[in-house]
């Protein structure tokens, strides 16, 4: 070996020693990160089950004990009924109420599998939402409602992807135009994010609860909770529209609320794509190394100066060192420690 070819460092190995430090402390923090992560979902979790718990199971067990209350007192006042009959004419009761049919007064049906009805299944079907107030019972259907989910549902996803696109772009158009107009991106940007907030809410969250109150008889927090529940998808099926036997309900109806839910589908997705990207902006901004807590990590030349600061040559790819190499001088002029290579 010449004397000086111990001095020179592979770029290779420079590359492999440079990154091995900073990879393996982000293995070491990606574990507990994970855990705090699953450990905050638990707990997510813990906080809806107690709060549901207490909200909700006292009023659950007054009505099971209220129906068990009429149902007693009407086998009392009826000695001519039996327990297990008037058993039997509850569950034909819901299974005609879950097949679409009604047994009140002279309403037999409400045309839940007509045409309006089947367009407005299709719709909750393909949008994920399946309120659950309505299912196929023929085998052909449940086999057909599989392949028609499996091909509409990315087929949705695609289409609310470019919705969602489409109304990014014309807030940017905004903004830009407002930048424009006021010499301040920035502000403009602002205003034109508030304005697409307040606007959807008020398209999509605010002003359809009006119209459910006046076609459906509820209230507006009973509205405002159904287009909610809807938008997001959750569709638990305690509120759906065009239930109520006793009223008549238009054709344009359905159709304006199918839409009303693809376009309001769309907008709460950015909003929930900004909120995801709010939570796991602390997460990034923080990593496992100091340089990248401060965003101050850079690509920095290999040969350092007495000063510590780098020569005012190019910096090469794949090589960051994580503290600064010394220069050794030797007697010849030419040899010199470099991790990146030999000078010419």
């Amino acid at each position: 070996m010449t004397p000086g070819s111990s001095l020179l460092v592979c770029p290779t190995m420079c590359k492999q020693r440079a990154r091995a430090a900073p990879e393996g402390k982000a293995k070491g923090c990606v574990v507990p990160g994970i855990v705090l992560l699953l450990l905050t979902y638990l707990a997510y979790l813990a906080l809806g089950t107690g709060v549901f718990w207490m909200l909700e199971g006292p009023a659950a067990k007054d009505s099971s004990a209220k129906f068990q209350r009429e149902k007693w007192e009407l086998l009392r006042n009826y000695t001519c009924l039996d327990s297990s009959a008037l058993d039997s004419l509850i569950r034909g009761i819901v299974q005609a109420y879950q097949s679409g049919d009604i047994v009140l007064g002279n309403t037999t049906s409400m045309g839940r599998w007509e045409l309006m009805g089947s367009f407005f299944f299709s719709v909750s079907t393909i949008t994920t939402i399946g309120y659950g107030n309505l299912s196929p019972h023929t085998m052909a259907a449940r086999l057909f409602c599989i392949f028609f989910a499996l091909v509409g549902i990315p087929l949705n996803l695609v289409v609310l992807n470019h919705l969602g696109h489409l109304m990014e772009q014309g807030v940017h158009r905004c903004a830009r135009r407002l930048g424009g107009t006021w010499q301040d991106p920035a502000k403009a940007r602002w205003l034109a994010g508030s304005g697409a907030l307040l606007s959807g809410l008020l398209l999509f969250l605010l002003l359809p609860p009006l119209l459910f109150s006046h076609m459906e008889g509820w209230s507006y927090v009973e509205g405002f909770y159904f287009a909610f529940i809807t938008l997001s998808t959750v569709g638990f099926g305690d509120y759906v529209i065009g239930m109520d036997p006793s009223r008549r309900y238009p054709l344009w109806y359905k159709n304006t609320v199918s839409l009303w839910i693809l376009f309001g589908m769309a907008w709460l997705a950015l909003i929930i794509k900004l909120i995801l990207s709010l939570m796991e902006t602390p997460g990034r901004s923080c990593s496992c190394y100091h340089h990248s807590c401060k965003g101050d990590f850079r690509p920095r030349g290999c040969r350092q100066g007495p000063d510590e600061e780098a020569e005012p040559h190019s910096p090469r790819p794949g090589c960051y060192p994580e503290r600064p190499v010394e220069t050794t001088q030797r007697p010849e002029p030419s040899t010199q420690v470099s991790c990146c290579g030999k000078d010419s």
